[in-house]
């Protein structure tokens, strides 16, 4: 694959940032809620609580959707992130909720979509947890019955059957989910908050947070907002807030690269039928998925953790990139002539738990984080549901499947830069031994 013209963006590739980016902050002002992080949690926080009638302001660093919320690969996922079968291990007792939870989670941005009549070029397909491999694929089975014993609804094929391309074994379909365009869906949700009752301020960072009896000060460079209640929805960016429980996510980057518009004819011929979004079971997993604009999304596949805070904007690293375009070749053979035309990336949170999160530290400060790169399905119902318990005061079953009691978190294991490169490299390691390139060639051969 051919990486020498690739576009680099410290944005999306998949929309251009909005042209009516809000006011910030220029004012002392008060509300019932304030919220902070105009991502898809917080955008859906603040859209749930203004929708029930409450006085809440929405304060973002930059402009809403700017983070992850609009960088990610558009998969809309059923099943929750992670290593389903160290989850299971860890949290018998809570993995069903977790899967209930995650299944709900894509039902409701489905609805939401519906609800508010957002454009996101949204496709009910389903995304497929593919192996490339015989011993990927007797993980896919184990996961399988997992996820089926949990109450997850899954099916499982080969690649004929599941309509993936043929390099690929097989695998397990979520049965609900899809793909979509996540810069579009992003906009339109901060579209629906900008028409809300919502007070929106973009371009404000929050410096401080400070609380004094009931009330809670958010400070800004451009004024003060005194709230009765307050969601921390920034994810990743979580860190850079002494408020925000210790470790309660470490920063990640992921990349994603766009090939240049393939021929429909050779797209067809990879037999890739029910346009399923495909992610493969490496420890770090590789995700694929087509267009409506006849081009491939992939990325992940090696990531890269953040130093300091602030976290700094930035673009991706063309020695990830290039990485990425060789895995691109090796489950892609047939296509390895396509150029990649353009890579960008974001910060996602993951917690030492693998799980989504959401708590409060006392009665009025409330947190939700780290979807473990699931947030486009599951960052907007945990908004929502941490609005109604807000409102109403009680907890729905799925908030309750993610509830901690006490926000303390321990420290990450093999989370550092030592770490990470040694996982990717076991990976690697794997692909040059486990015949995932012979499979891969093999399906790429013409079928008579």
């Amino acid at each position: 694959m051919k990486t020498d013209n690739v576009e680099y963006t410290n944005f999306s590739g998949w929309v251009d940032p909005p042209s009516n980016v809000q006011p910030a902050l220029q004012e002392d002002i008060t509300c019932e809620v304030a919220v902070v992080g105009g991502g898809l949690a917080g955008m859906s926080t603040a859209l749930r609580l203004a929708e029930r009638g409450q006085d809440v302001v929405l304060l973002e660093a930059e402009f809403c959707g700017h983070g992850s919320a609009s960088r990610n690969a558009g998969q809309l996922a059923g099943a929750p992130g992670g290593d389903i079968q160290f989850l299971n291990i860890l949290y018998p007792r809570k993995f069903p909720g977790i899967v209930r939870f995650a299944e709900n989670s894509a039902h409701f941005v489905e609805h939401l979509i519906e609800r508010l009549d957002i454009d996101c070029d949204y496709e009910a397909t389903g995304n497929v947890c593919a192996a490339v491999s015989r011993g990927q694929m007797g993980r896919v089975r184990r996961v399988t019955k997992i996820l089926r014993k949990a109450g997850g609804k899954v099916e499982l094929g080969t690649s004929a059957e599941l309509g993936i391309p043929r390099g690929f074994l097989g695998g397990f379909r979520e049965s609900v989910g899809g793909m979509m365009n996540p810069g579009k869906f992003s906009l339109g949700i901060r579209r629906a908050v900008l028409s809300s009752r919502a007070r929106v301020f973009e371009r404000t960072r929050v410096t401080d947070i400070t609380r004094d009896g009931h009330h809670i000060t958010v400070m800004t460079p451009g004024g003060e907002v005194r709230a009765k209640k307050l969601v921390l929805a920034t994810n990743a960016f979580g860190g850079e807030l002494a408020i925000a429980p210790k470790r309660l996510s470490v920063p990640i980057w992921v990349t994603e690269v766009e090939t240049e518009p393939i021929d429909p004819a050779r797209l067809a011929a990879l037999g890739w039928t029910s346009r399923s979004g495909v992610v493969t079971q490496h420890n770090f997993m590789e995700n694929y998925r087509l267009t409506s604009r006849n081009t491939i999304v992939f990325g992940v596949r090696r990531i890269q953790r953040g130093k300091s805070y602030p976290l700094p904007l930035r673009k991706p690293d063309e020695a990830v990139v290039a990485d990425l375009a060789r895995g691109f070749e090796t489950r892609f053979p047939a296509l390895a002539d396509v150029a990649a035309a353009r890579a960008w990336g974001g910060w996602i949170g993951i917690t030492t738990s693998w799980l989504p999160l959401a708590g409060n530290i006392d009665d009025n400060v409330f947190y939700s984080v780290a979807c473990n790169g699931h947030g486009l399905a599951q960052a907007p119902y945990l908004g929502s549901l941490i609005a109604d318990h807000i409102v109403d005061g009680e907890q729905h079953e799925d908030l309750k499947a993610l509830w901690v009691k006490k926000p303390k978190f321990g420290r990450p294991v093999m989370m550092g830069a030592p770490g990470l490169r040694t996982i990717w490299t076991v990976d690697r390691i794997n692909d040059r031994i486990n015949g995932s390139r012979r499979n891969a060639r093999r399906g790429a051969a013409p079928v008579n």
